[in-house]
């Protein structure tokens, strides 16, 4: 039998001694943390078995357990939770700078060119003159005003959609998602792609909406290559591949817009931008700017501008329609408000709301209680911290829970119950200032398109309670109404709502 060579001997006892230092050093170095508390993690999934279905309810169960700061184990990596306006101001606010970081997805990687969008590029120079253009350019005041007419033209069409279906039933997220797609795609793109009356398109309605629908899908799944990396490889839920195949269709999509709008705007002299994707091909030849905008930067801040504006509040309203219907009462306070300020001879404006407080009142009810997004985008820790005592290494992800903030009882008298009367005579507001209700987030990732958002919802909304009474179909009594969602990108009602509208104007006020 041979004998092994002495010299390997020893390399191989130095190797071995090496690795056991390092073990050691690295178990009495996680000793010395004192790291959030949380359940204790199971080898390779971590905490993983604990997440259901509705992942914002099971994390909140978990926290009503181990406190407003916890840490959970997904997969190998930790993430720490915020359920308390504590947690969310130290998070957002006071260490803002320090978690502004991203954590690298899969969807970020391939549905978002790469993350050079808004939302997944990592936090630096290019992400910084990304939101400045967002705060300067594309949703300054004076741009949002300028686009008014659109959302105008776009609400009355639907009002007189509705007009003619009144006494059928109706699926109204349908033609909610399809006033917030034909708002946001003539804004940005410069023309309606829901419209089946555009033709030789390079897409078709149907295949543009199935495409962001895909979008939010994709992006709100929970990816177990996201969580365990050696095993992302395998894709073993397919979703890498489609991915990759949505990522394919959108590229083709936003260079036929590109082109498009490049061809229109070659030879105009001091050529005046007409939409969102003019903007940006005008901020990309700046040569004044820190870091260039290439192509592929260009799509991701095209494809960020649509999806963003389209599923939220689609999402917000029908949650509201929905909760109103259960409480005729509250409806009938909020017509009240609407006949008495707007008069029954007019549609509601953007510049009414501010005269609207109980329907700006059951905005807020209803963010609270159905955030679109339950855990604000995830956050990374870029260095290693302290928070409320507790170690936090760097690279944790960093989850706030504004579902458990607007259930917590310590901050709302009966917390589960929709009562919009809660916000009267209150300063809260859902710009980032007020850590109780953080519906668009808070602090320098907070989501840039707020407050189109906002008009979008808020001018929907009352014009459909001034302009309909909503009613469930057949026999069916409003206790029956189920209230369950679903977990995605955005928390949209499990079953679609369908309804009966009625009109309460005059007929005149719904003809084109």
């Amino acid at each position: 039998m041979e004998l092994i060579h002495p010299s390997w001997v020893s390399y191989l006892t130095a190797w071995l001694a090496t690795l056991a230092l390092v073990l050691l050093s690295v178990r009495l170095r996680r000793r010395k943390l004192n790291l959030p508390p949380g359940p204790k993690p199971w080898p390779i999934i971590g905490n993983l078995h604990l997440i259901g279905s509705l992942p914002h309810r099971s994390v909140h169960a978990l926290s009503e357990k181990y406190g407003p700061i916890m840490q959970l184990k997904f997969g190998s990596f930790p993430v720490v939770v915020g359920s308390s306006v504590e947690m969310a101001k130290v998070v957002l606010k006071t260490h803002d700078v320090l978690f502004a970081g991203r954590p690298k997805t899969a969807a970020g990687k391939y549905t978002t060119f790469n993350y050079s969008d808004i939302t997944w590029s990592p936090y630096g120079p290019y992400w910084r003159q990304a939101r400045k253009m967002c705060l300067m350019e594309l949703f300054s005041a004076k741009r949002l005003e300028s686009f008014e007419y659109i959302r105008v033209q776009e609400l009355k069409l639907l009002l007189s959609r509705l007009y003619e279906l009144s006494g059928k039933p109706i699926m109204l997220k349908d033609h909610l998602s399809d006033l917030s797609l034909a708002v946001i795609s003539r804004m940005v793109l410069g023309k309606n792609y829901t419209d089946k009356q555009q033709e030789n398109e390079i897409v078709t309605p149907q295949e543009f909406k199935a495409m962001l629908d895909e979008l939010f899908l994709l992006n709100g799944v929970l990816d177990i290559g996201d969580s365990i990396p050696w095993l992302g490889f395998l894709d073993l839920q397919g979703n890498i591949k489609r991915m990759k195949a949505l990522a394919k269709k959108f590229d083709k999509f936003l260079e036929h817009v590109l082109d498009e709008h490049n061809a229109r705007r070659k030879g105009v002299e001091n050529y005046v931008a007409k939409d969102m994707v003019d903007v940006l091909l005008q901020l990309a030849d700046d040569p004044s700017l820190e870091v260039k905008i290439e192509r592929h930067g260009v799509k991701a801040f095209t494809q960020d501008l649509i999806a963003g504006g389209t599923e939220s509040s689609a999402v917000t309203v029908e949650w509201a329609i929905s909760e109103l219907i259960k409480k005729p009462e509250i409806f009938e306070k909020a017509t009240e408000e609407l006949d008495r300020v707007i008069g029954k001879e007019r549609w509601v404006e953007e510049k009414d709301i501010v005269n609207l407080p109980f329907i700006d009142a059951i905005v807020k009810e209803t963010m609270r209680l159905h955030p679109v997004a339950p855990f604000l985008v995830p956050r990374a820790a870029r260095e290693d911290c302290k928070v409320a005592g507790y170690d936090i290494p760097k690279g944790t992800r960093v989850l706030v829970s504004v579902w458990a903030i607007g259930r917590d009882p310590s901050l709302w008298e009966k917390p589960n119950e929709f009562y919009p009367e809660r916000f009267i005579g209150k300063s809260i507001d859902v710009k980032g200032h007020d850590f109780e209700l953080l519906p668009f987030g808070a602090g320098r990732r907070m989501c840039p398109g707020y407050s189109l958002g906002l008009k979008v919802i808020q001018a929907s909304l009352a014009n459909l309670l001034h302009g309909f009474a909503w009613k469930l179909p057949g026999n069916m009594s409003n206790e029956e109404l189920n209230m369950e969602e679903i977990f995605g990108l955005s928390t949209p009602r499990k079953f679609p709502l369908e309804v009966l509208a009625h009109p309460r104007l005059s007929p005149h006020l719904y003809n084109l």
